[in-house]
């Protein structure tokens, strides 16, 4: 069968040719991927040439040029299968589980120290700083302390957004065994000493980005990414209510400074075939959601078997391709009226506002459980002043149980009992690269 982008693949061909040399020296994700991919282009040798495809799909027709892309996305680094309980061997196309995020190539991770006390993000562009000072502050202070910065010859620091934050992610951390979320090869890492409060797993680094809405008991909160536990949740800035004479004291967390060119701005264009394409990251994502509750295995089923727009190489977006859609000016909660909905473009259908979206990607030290993204509301189950209390805020990735019944969670998870679903929904993605196992 012919389909509409296997008309340009000698285009791609020759395009690959061209700009494979420079990437040569860039490491692949690891031996743990399986030998074939998934697509309809043809047979790629090296993961660097994800971001040749990448370029490659924003392009008119042949012979036009190709449009640079302004936010790559990292890969997440995953790179072995699971089941509901634990890891499996690589699931062939048909097999129960075939289509998760170890059998995807992204955007390998690449970084170069500098030599300066910073690291360079050779995907993103973005320079980082290399070691965190291991001071906890308000997200005031954070922020002042990044504006005031001098490290590698420069000035021009700041408090990363969300999504700059969650670029550097390295989704094979695991707390359980102490391998933290981010490449120690490359950036310094500290896991908090415990005492008077603070947990080894509070690991927790500020962004710039102030949530829209309110958290917990109705407080004030800005996200942030947890590196020894792999989770964004929005804090709350102070902690508590202040009581009549005198200041709640303030929530204190890490800082790690970046600079750069702006990162993780959007360029959504609906195609008018129930297609939204970023031209940003060079993803078409499906327009419309799964429009019901999907356990995980019925996710990633939904999306390897769409068809849609003439494509058939649909697949369930791993957590950072997910996450990238987020937009975090809007949330169901939000303070002011005009940026009320769920927390996503509206250029994009959602079945509910206070929807839950499935990722490919799994949890590691919880293997039974997979990633998903807040679009609605991070709920507790847990009840205040009567109504359902938001723990963490629209735009937070948390993780389900991939199977199971909801009911069997009555309190939730963890220390904010967090609300348990499992029946979560799915947007299928395409794009980036791969070709299909036979």
């Amino acid at each position: 069968m012919t389909t509409p982008h296997m008309t340009r693949e000698p285009q791609l061909h020759a395009a690959a040719a061209t700009f494979a040399e420079p990437f040569a020296g860039l490491p692949d994700r690891g031996s743990g991927r399986p030998a074939a991919w998934r697509g309809r282009v043809g047979p790629w040798p090296a993961p660097p040439l994800l971001f040749v495809l990448q370029v490659l799909c924003l392009a008119g027709p042949t012979g036009s040029a190709p449009q640079e892309l302004s936010y790559t996305i990292v890969d997440t680094g995953q790179d072995t299968c699971h089941g509901t309980r634990r890891r499996i061997e690589a699931p062939a196309l048909g097999e129960r589980f075939f289509g998760q995020d170890a059998q995807y190539l992204g955007n390998a991770p690449a970084y170069r120290d500098a030599a300066d006390g910073t690291i360079v993000d050779l995907n993103t562009g973005l320079v980082w700083q290399k070691t965190p000072d291991s001071l906890t502050r308000s997200w005031a202070d954070a922020a002042a302390y990044a504006d005031t910065l001098e490290l590698g010859g420069h000035s021009d620091w700041r408090l990363p957004t969300i999504k700059e934050l969650f670029s550097i992610a390295d989704l094979r951390g695991n707390m359980r065994t102490r391998t933290p979320y981010v490449d120690t090869r490359f950036f310094d890492f500290e896991y908090p000493t415990p005492g008077a409060g603070v947990r080894d797993m509070d690991a927790q680094y500020w962004s710039a980005d102030l949530y829209v809405g309110t958290t917990m008991r109705d407080e004030r909160s800005a996200f942030g990414f947890n590196f020894a536990d792999g989770r964004i949740k929005s804090y709350p800035l102070q902690r508590g209510r202040a009581r009549r004479g005198s200041r709640a004291p303030h929530v204190k967390k890490y800082a790690r400074c970046v600079r750069g060119a702006p990162y993780g701005v959007n360029d959504f264009v609906d195609n008018g075939d129930g297609t939204v394409t970023d031209r940003a990251t060079g993803l078409q994502w499906a327009k419309a959601d799964s429009g019901e509750g999907l356990n995980w295995e019925q996710a990633l089923r939904h999306a390897e078997d769409l068809e849609l727009a003439g494509f058939d190489d649909w697949r369930l977006p791993d957590v950072k391709e997910l996450q990238s859609i987020v937009d975090y000016t809007r949330a169901p909660d939000a303070r002011s009226p005009s940026a009320r909905g769920a927390a996503i473009d509206p250029i994009f259908g959602v079945t509910e506002a206070e929807s839950w979206f499935w990722s490919s990607t799994t949890h590691l030290e919880h293997r039974a459980g997979a990633y998903y993204v807040c679009f609605g509301r991070a709920l507790s189950a847990r009840k205040w002043a009567g109504e359902e209390m938001n723990a963490h805020g629209a735009g937070a990735v948390r993780s389900d149980p991939k199977v199971g019944d909801p009911a069997d969670w009555p309190d939730g998870l963890g220390p904010q009992g967090d609300q348990i679903r499992i029946l979560n929904y799915a947007r299928a993605v395409r794009g980036g690269v791969p070709e299909r196992r036979p």
